[in-house]
């Protein structure tokens, strides 16, 4: 594995022909949002309204404000963005006026946390590229980025695909069962959308058999030692189910942080 120079704010790290980084430009962040539409539209079933329709892009108010992260395939002469994922900084949410995640969750107590919060979301891996190598390198670069801005909690939504609660209502017994967050720190699914996550009696799951079916970024979150928020929220016009994540970072273990961000130098 080698690191390569690049703008922003930590180095590209590398691993075979693949990178993460900061996206650099506009044309990178459209290629995100191209992404974005093939994986959550045409493969995943989400709804496009009209402008969504014609640009083929998943795009919304906080693209402008956030930062990209991109994993990007070099094999060829013109790397091709292949993962993305989406970070929006306090700043960034002031210039739209509110965090993505308040329009689904009260979000209040994050609000308050007296320490460094960072928003993440709309992520998404192209079909060809969920295997070991994008996603190692996809929590490598969200480890960089948060070492770089000294984040102490992480929290977005994730998503679990389908908006029938009663099909995955295992998932999300386990989830409240197992991975509540503190009451400081919990986010609550508003009450026009909120949906009751303790299905069954917890003692009928099989909670290992149950994690297995988690999709690989929330399972990724709870290796982190991450909670979810009290309630699920349905959003059809995505076709998912979504939960309340939340990651303090001082529960990455610093075998876990040397390990994905291991020979990337100082910021000059």
């Amino acid at each position: 594995m080698t690191v390569r120079r690049a703008d922003g704010h930590f180095e590209e790290l590398r691993a075979g022909s693949l990178g993460v980084r900061l996206a650099r430009d506009a044309a990178e962040i459209d290629a995100a949002q191209a992404l974005r539409y093939a994986v959550f539209y045409d493969e995943m079933g989400a709804i496009p309204d009209a402008p969504a329709l014609v640009s083929r892009r998943d795009a919304d108010p906080f693209d402008a404000v956030a930062d990209h992260l991109v994993v990007l395939d070099h094999a060829d002469d013109t790397p091709r963005v292949v993962a993305t994922y989406r970070m929006i900084t306090p700043e960034a949410a002031a210039q739209v006026g509110r965090f993505y995640s308040a329009d689904e969750y009260e979000i209040g107590p994050l609000l308050a946390f007296p320490g460094n919060i960072l928003e993440v979301g709309r992520s998404c891996v192209h079909p060809d590229y969920r295997g070991r190598q994008a996603m190692q390198l996809m929590w490598r670069g969200i480890a960089a980025y948060v070492g770089r801005r000294k984040i102490d909690v992480l929290f977005g939504c994730a998503s679990l695909h389908g908006t029938d609660p009663d099909r995955i209502a295992a998932e999300l017994t386990y989830l409240k069962s197992h991975h509540l967050a503190p009451p400081e720190l919990r986010p609550r699914a508003l009450p026009a959308r909120y949906v009751e996550m303790q299905r069954l009696d917890p003692a009928m799951i099989d909670a290992r058999r149950t994690l297995v079916t988690l999709p690989p970024l929330i399972k990724g979150y709870l290796r982190l030692g991450g909670w979810v928020g009290d309630g699920a929220v349905i959003d059809a016009q995505f076709n998912t189910t979504d939960v309340a994540i939340v990651v303090h970072t001082e529960q990455i273990t610093e075998r876990y942080l040397h390990h994905y961000t291991r020979g990337t130098p100082e910021d000059p």
